[in-house]
């Protein structure tokens, strides 16, 4: 991946580093195409210790695109877009994003390169319609594509990557060994015969009692009985150890009721 040469807009943190993700596109909001892009990349950020924070689904509109990437990335570590970057008239992340920053958007010879030197060899036509693909900001640097070759863009600490989810999977693999990692969650989980409405509170108390843990209840719903699954995350084992002893005793006294 080429880096751009310009200082990335990187919020000020210490051991949590967080992201946040726009998911562009008029196909996904229709319901005719289903979206797995968000749950890759909050795979991938889980393990490497990035907190994913927030995911925007918006639109093919500019103004939604402008607004989402200059809002997500003035609090968010990092940003990663994923649609929009085809070769098609209602492809208009690249320019949306530009303008986000308030830089010119055009054809990058380097990206033109690339994808010139692919469609000759596959024998197809270079039409002004796929020259499209090589419209990037001024001064951003490229995200490699290695299946369809038409690159992605990194412009401070927005990634805009391809809707299409092997090639974002692709483009994700070649950007995440570079990004600042923070401290990586680990969690235990305790399956409980209870609904959310009996744990709630006194689960509450737990949580209150153990500020460095993230402590979240999963309901399920089998045959005609509720259950739950509680899950204590944290970077310290020690911490986890001790919120999930006091899990244990709060459903062993709701059990003595």
């Amino acid at each position: 991946m080429h880096r751009p040469d310009m200082n990335t807009e990187i919020p000020e943190t210490s051991d949590i580093i967080t992201a946040a993700m726009i998911v562009v596109g008029d196909e996904i909001l229709s319901g005719r195409t289903r979206d797995t892009n968000a749950a890759h990349l909050a795979s991938v950020m889980t393990a490497i210790g990035v907190d994913l924070v927030e995911v925007r689904f918006v639109a093919d509109d500019e103004d939604a695109i402008i607004e989402a990437v200059n809002t997500l990335r003035a609090r968010n570590t990092y940003v990663f877009t994923s649609g929009g970057i085809g070769p098609t008239h209602d492809d208009i992340t690249a320019d949306s994003v530009a303008k986000a920053f308030g830089l010119p958007c055009d054809h990058d010879e380097r990206a033109l390169e690339v994808l010139a030197t692919h469609y000759e060899t596959k024998g197809v036509e270079f039409t002004d319609a796929r020259k499209r693909m090589a419209r990037i900001p001024e001064g951003a640097g490229l995200i490699d594509n290695p299946i369809s070759k038409a690159p992605g863009f990194l412009i401070g600490n927005v990634h805009v990557m391809a809707g299409v989810p092997r090639i974002f999977e692709a483009m994700l693999d070649n950007v995440a060994g570079a990004l600042r990692t923070g401290r990586k969650l680990t969690s235990k989980t305790i399956k409980c015969t209870y609904g959310e409405g009996t744990i709630g509170v006194p689960l509450g108390k737990v949580q209150e009692n153990n500020p460095d843990t993230i402590i979240g209840s999963y309901p399920k719903y089998e045959g005609e009985k509720f259950s739950t699954d509680i899950v204590i995350r944290g970077a310290d084992e020690a911490a986890i150890d001790k919120a999930y002893i006091e899990v244990e005793a709060m459903l062993y006294d709701l059990s003595k009721r």
